[in-house]
């Protein structure tokens, strides 16, 4: 039995969780520790790591290589987030990381953070047949995700990590408002683009990722006497945040136990959830206690079996077509010249000589190609380009992604040559 150790560099904490793969293609979690390391409050302050939370970070990794060490881990792949994307000296930390420890950082991006979340929640639960939203509030920034039947849609940004709110709000000093006013306030600012990302979609099941909504859960069966802290309703959430409102954070640690490090951000964590889960009018939030290290764990598996619940084909035509309705394009026209470009594909192949993937990028192309007739009929192509650049498809591959928008308003041009009967279409 084979085991592996997946590390997740987060803006309020690190983790190291090792797991064993058992002969059923299934991970065995054998350790999972949590060091409170918070690089966000460089990050989202001066932009610099300090001396002494360097100090911490290589500290930390000491322990996590021990860990693996110990555990015999046959791989260990480190990834991190919002706060060392943001820290203008992210390379040198890493670079003394990997010195130390040998553990080399992959910095991911935030596309990337949602499907690996989105990965370890359908390890946790059944999606078949259902529409998801995933909500994932970290420390330096919140993931909301849409999927269908397992595929993701779409996903989101926001900068409205727990530890940025802190960092940025609490620095207000000559505002009256108090801070859970505050907090409101900034979480608002997004509300219309959720509400727009959500559209007229109805949700079958919203589920809530990272440590704060875990504590949420937990929170939910001291105040509330639930018997599960797997979720919080609507209801239970809005006394939530009323109740924690009304204390401070010494108040939070000695009445419900918190550490430091959670008392401070769990406030406006909740004010947080409490917007999206208002906004997607959902009832309740399931908590299936995973996180961005259990979808790294599985996504390791999965690379070594070199297979996945949902093929890569298949997840970016999802995330394409998702696109598409949210521009109200012509999804029979669209396709009809998506279909025709592959076969322009297979047709020249022995001319061009590209691999397989890259009829997936032109397919893609091909099926996106009007969106911008969205913004303008005029330059529609140029439109086309630029939403495309804005909008991360999930699944593409990185060094395909910075050529596919070009593509994109080739296959534009293309097809005016095809409308006016060069093609026969």
């Amino acid at each position: 039995m084979e085991t592996i150790a997946a590390i997740d560099v987060g803006s309020n904490a690190m983790r190291i969780m090792v797991g064993r793969i058992v002969y059923d293609g299934k991970v065995k979690v054998i350790e999972n520790l949590r060091l409170p390391v918070r690089l966000g409050q460089d990050a989202f302050t001066t932009g610099i790591v300090s001396d002494e939370t360097a100090q911490q970070s290589v500290e930390a990794f000491g322990r996590f290589r021990k860990i693996a060490d110990d555990h015999k881990a046959r791989e260990i792949r480190a990834v991190a987030t919002s706060a060392m994307r943001e820290l203008a000296n992210a390379n040198l930390l890493i670079d003394r990381i990997r010195r130390s420890s040998g553990i080399e950082i992959e910095v991911i991006s935030g596309e990337e953070e949602a499907r690996l979340i989105h990965l370890a929640v359908s390890q946790s639960l059944n999606l078949k047949d259902r529409h998801a939203l995933l909500i994932d509030i970290g420390g330096g920034s919140v993931e909301v995700t849409l999927s269908q039947n397992g595929n993701i849609l779409s996903t989101e940004s926001y900068n409205m990590g727990t530890v940025r709110l802190l960092k940025k709000l609490c620095g207000e000093k000559n505002s009256a408002m108090p801070f859970h006013k505050l907090v409101r306030e900034y979480a608002e600012a997004a509300r219309h683009r959720i509400d727009r990302e959500l559209g007229s979609k109805k949700i079958d099941i919203c589920l809530g990722t990272g440590g704060n909504i875990e504590e949420m859960g937990n929170l939910r069966k001291k105040i509330f006497k639930r018997d599960s802290d797997r979720a919080i309703t609507l209801e239970e959430l809005d006394k939530l945040v009323e109740t924690l409102s009304r204390m401070k954070v010494e108040e939070r640690m000695r009445k419900f136990k918190l550490k430091p490090d959670r008392a401070d951000v769990i406030l406006p964590a909740s004010i947080v959830l409490q917007m999206i889960a208002h906004e997607a009018k959902i009832k309740e939030v399931i908590i299936p206690n995973v996180g961005l290290k259990d979808g790294v764990l599985w996504d390791m598996v999965f690379n070594q079996k070199k297979s996945s619940r949902v093929s890569p084909r298949e997840q970016v035509w999802a995330s394409a077509l998702s696109l598409g309705e949210k521009y109200k394009f012509d999804a029979e026209h669209a396709k009809l010249v998506a279909r025709h470009a592959g076969k322009l594909f297979d047709m020249s192949a022995s001319l061009h000589n590209l691999p397989e993937e890259n009829k997936l990028l032109l397919e893609i192309g091909a099926l996106l190609h009007d969106i911008g007739h969205f913004i303008n009929t005029v330059d529609h192509n140029k439109h086309g380009y630029y939403i495309i650049k804005a909008s991360p498809l999930i699944g593409l591959l990185k060094p395909s992604r910075t050529l596919w928008p070009t593509l994109c308003c080739i296959t534009a041009n293309q097809h005016r040559r095809w409308k006016m009967g060069r093609f026969g279409l």
